[in-house]
């Protein structure tokens, strides 16, 4: 046993000697343990092939390859849903996959072009909203050739590699359809949003109105109210906007905050309740469907966006296990329409 083992390290310092690296460099190259670079893999499996070292070795080295998540405010039950989702993908797709999750600080544009451009890894995954400063981050960290592909919310004018997510715009529509469809009398709406800097909050707004300025129905927006994704500064804002508005007839909250329009919907003393759609279906969500609260959640499918996501950044960095039957310009991820007849428990 002692003379095998000998023979062994013997027959590893040739390897290092011939490849001209240590013998630890040796010894995770054939182990595939990653952490060495291409270059010096395929010199060590070089020399190794030529000693003839009594071994199976790798038909190829894979590197490791990290992916920065850079996301927001984790207490918005999308953003947490998502980050969740990221956690489970890396386990199926080998040790040389590293997803690193980081939370900045705050959703400023400032905030979040910092920590792009203060990214160490391979390739950028992002949830963020439409800004200059965002556009800078992502062109500058193109130029050393880090790809950022974007989630949830698109930037279309920047030089991100791709976006992986729905149509917002159709998502709007698809309200817009289903509020003129329920609704049994005519009125105003409030819309809720987080602000339009976010691009799928702008889109969602715009198909909506377009569908409601194709109606029949004497249906129109009284308000755009910008709620913040918070559900307690969204009742504070939908409150005395339905005292202004009497006539509402549905809220159609573009983005979170869904537990406000819940409570500011209860403290209604009239007897006719405002329909209520909203985005996403989460454990609030489910709740406001199952009390027939809220009449519809359409949701993004943040599972599929994050596979997707993952499969477009590794494939961009030449990660050799990246699926390839994606094309190049991929067509919008399909949504979901959930009401309390058809919620996934």
């Amino acid at each position: 046993m002692g003379k095998d083992r000998k023979h062994q390290r013997v027959r590893l310092d040739h390897v290092a000697k011939l490849a001209g690296v240590g013998v630890a460099t040796v010894d995770r190259v054939l182990n595939e343990r990653g952490n060495v670079s291409v270059k010096t893999a395929h010199k060590v499996l070089e020399a190794a092939r030529a000693l003839q070292i009594n071994r199976i070795l790798p038909s190829a080295h894979q590197k490791i390859v990290r992916v920065e998540l850079l996301l927001a405010r984790p207490e918005i039950p999308l953003v947490a849903r998502m980050s969740d989702e990221f956690r489970k993908l890396p386990a199926s797709m080998g040790r040389s996959v590293v997803v690193q999750q980081t939370i900045v600080a705050d959703e400023r544009p400032e905030t979040m072009a910092h920590a792009l451009r203060r990214t160490q890894c391979d390739a950028v995954i992002v949830y963020t909203q439409e800004h200059d400063a965002i556009h800078r981050a992502i062109g500058s960290i193109a130029a050393k050739g880090i790809p950022t592909v974007t989630i949830i919310s698109d930037l279309p004018r920047s030089l991100r590699l791709a976006y992986a997510g729905i149509d917002h715009h159709k998502a709007g529509r698809t309200a817009g359809y289903f509020v003129e469809s329920m609704v049994r009398k005519e009125g105003s709406i409030l819309v809720l949003c987080n602000h339009l800097g976010f691009q799928a909050h702008a889109a969602r707004l715009r198909g909506f109105k377009e569908f409601l300025d194709g109606s029949a129905r004497s249906l129109h927006i009284s308000e755009i109210l910008e709620g913040r994704d918070d559900h307690v500064f969204s009742e504070l804002l939908l409150r005395p906007a339905l005292a202004r508005h009497p006539d509402t007839v549905a809220i159609y909250n573009v983005g979170g905050g869904n537990r406000g329009v819940a409570a500011a919907i209860k403290s209604l003393t009239r007897n006719d309740r405002p329909l209520f759609v909203g985005h996403e279906l989460t454990d609030v969500t489910r709740e406001l469907l199952n009390s027939r609260l809220m009449a519809l959640a359409i949701d993004q499918n943040p599972e599929k966006q994050a596979r997707l996501a993952l499969e477009m950044a590794l494939e961009r960095v030449g990660f050799a296990g990246a699926p390839r039957t994606k094309p190049a310009h991929h067509p919008s991820l399909p949504f979901t329409v959930y009401s309390p007849e058809n919620i996934v428990e």
